[in-house]
């Protein structure tokens, strides 16, 4: 078999078990917030491991000042999950999953209000046609669908607010490795889902067939971290990784891992999950890896127009005065 094929073959079976994940979810007869509780603490086995195979340590000193946020996005992650597992409940699972993703375009519109960052007419535009396209696919405007049928959509979009928040707030949060970020989110997660579970549902892992079983450990192993290695180990020798949407989306450790493996691979990172990243992150050291300064998009006249303010911005500097669009560590 050519290896051109071979990473073909990776790919697609990668993007074929991100999306089964609803169906795993509906054989797994417990309820959303036990296997959420189940999926994080498998996650947490696994992440765990990988660090201390790599000798990995988080330095927990450093970033002590992000804590709180950390563990307020575990906790939203935590959450994220059971109304996403309630709405595969409802609904199909194809109806539940358009409706999760419409995650990036509530951070697309929430990203200027909280960040201040600049949304020209385009980016109104596809949100506008993103926002009428999940009515017209989903039938959520069709009240005739059903009283189920409308409340899954109704998990399914608050398990993309869920989910937004998650973004927003890794984005607030500086100076912490990927792989240390996410094993402290799931320690949140697993924190304030124990009580959850212990108030609810109980645990009711007695009742599972077989069936049951294979489907919870395809969840937690499977869907949550091997998909992801499956993912970045694709890439062909000579292939280019482009991320210029959100930083949130890679798993910046396997990125690093698949960059490692084969050096013929380049990856271009305009966004981050740290943006800048961390100071020992290994982004600024492997020399297959470039960043740029968030800057995707820009062409024509507005290439232009930065460069005027850089200019403005370099004489003001130069000559003492009060610079328009100082960026300080507070912000």
């Amino acid at each position: 078999m050519k290896r051109s094929l071979f990473y073909k073959i990776m790919f697609m079976s990668a993007m074929a078990v991100f999306g089964t994940i609803g169906i795993f979810v509906k054989n797994v007869n417990v309820s959303s917030g036990e296997l959420a509780l189940y999926r994080a603490l498998m996650a947490i086995v696994l992440i765990g491991s990988f660090m201390l195979a790599t000798h990995r340590r988080i330095a927990l000193r450093e970033i002590k000042g992000q804590l709180p946020l950390l563990l307020l996005s575990g906790a939203a992650m935590g959450f994220n999950w059971i109304l996403l597992f309630e709405a595969y409940k409802y609904t199909t699972v194809s109806v539940a999953t358009l409706s999760y993703y419409f995650a990036p375009v509530l951070v697309t519109v929430a990203a200027p209000l909280i960040f201040k960052e600049k949304m020209g007419a385009r980016q109104w535009v596809c949100f506008g046609m993103s926002t009428l396209g999940i009515i017209l696919i989903t039938g959520i405007g069709d009240l005739s669908a059903g009283k189920n049928h409308l409340l899954g959509i109704g998990f399914g979009l608050g398990a993309a607010v869920l989910y937004a928040t998650v973004m927003l707030l890794n984005k607030s949060t500086k100076g912490v490795e990927g792989i240390s970020r996410t094993f402290l989110q799931f320690i949140a997660a697993i924190a304030v889902l124990i009580p959850y579970v212990a108030l609810t549902s109980g645990v009711t892992l007695g009742g599972l067939r077989l069936g049951g079983w294979l489907c919870l450990l395809a969840v937690g192993i499977i869907h949550t971290g091997v998909t992801y290695c499956l993912y970045f180990s694709s890439m062909k020798e000579h292939a280019t990784f482009i991320n210029t949407g959100r930083g949130a989306q890679v798993v910046e450790a396997d990125l690093v891992r698949a960059m490692k493996e084969v050096p013929t691979r380049t990856a271009v990172l305009d966004v981050t999950i740290d943006e800048p990243p961390h100071k020992e992150s290994e982004l600024y050291t492997l020399e297959n890896i470039f960043l740029t300064p968030h800057i995707a998009g820009s062409a024509g006249d507005e290439v232009a127009r930065m460069g005027e303010y850089m200019l403005e911005e370099y004489r003001r500097f130069t000559k003492g005065e009060q610079t328009l669009y100082e960026v300080t560590e507070k912000m």
